[in-house]
């Protein structure tokens, strides 16, 4: 709770309640107690830098994922595609470094999303038709 964020500067007690934590109390002190519109204003004040400073940052993290992206193949209905066996289980082949990367040519039912398909597959496959493009 009292650990100053990186990307704030600041941590989350204070900008939830624009104050550091006390981890003790000292009997001993008088503090002034301040008033409500002020405590308010900071509160706003802090709330309002934070939210500045973390758009920011979500900026950039958008901008070093985009640097990445390369642009989806548009798949149309009645293509061929094949299937990866990196997360399918088949019985027959125990040993996964003996399968196949990739199996049959399996044709696209229908476009789901811009990249999810649904493929015809044989029956014995028993898996969801629906499947993700990577």
């Amino acid at each position: 709770m009292n650990k100053i964020q990186t990307a704030t500067k600041v941590s989350p007690f204070m900008a939830n309640y624009g104050r550091e934590l006390q981890m003790g109390v000292d009997i001993r002190r008088k503090e002034k107690v301040e008033n409500t519109t002020e405590f308010a204003e900071r509160i706003r004040k802090v709330q309002e830098e934070v939210g500045v400073v973390l758009r920011k940052v979500q900026e950039e993290m958008k901008r070093q994922v985009d640097r990445g992206r390369q642009e989806v193949k548009e798949w149309k209905k009645r293509e061929k595609v094949m299937l990866s066996t990196k997360d399918l289980v088949f019985k027959e082949r125990p040993a996964k470094k003996l399968m196949e990367r990739y199996v049959g040519l399996y044709e696209i039912e229908e476009v789901v999303l811009k990249n999810t398909v649904k493929l015809k597959l044989p029956a014995f496959m028993r898996i969801h038709l629906v499947v993700n493009i990577s």
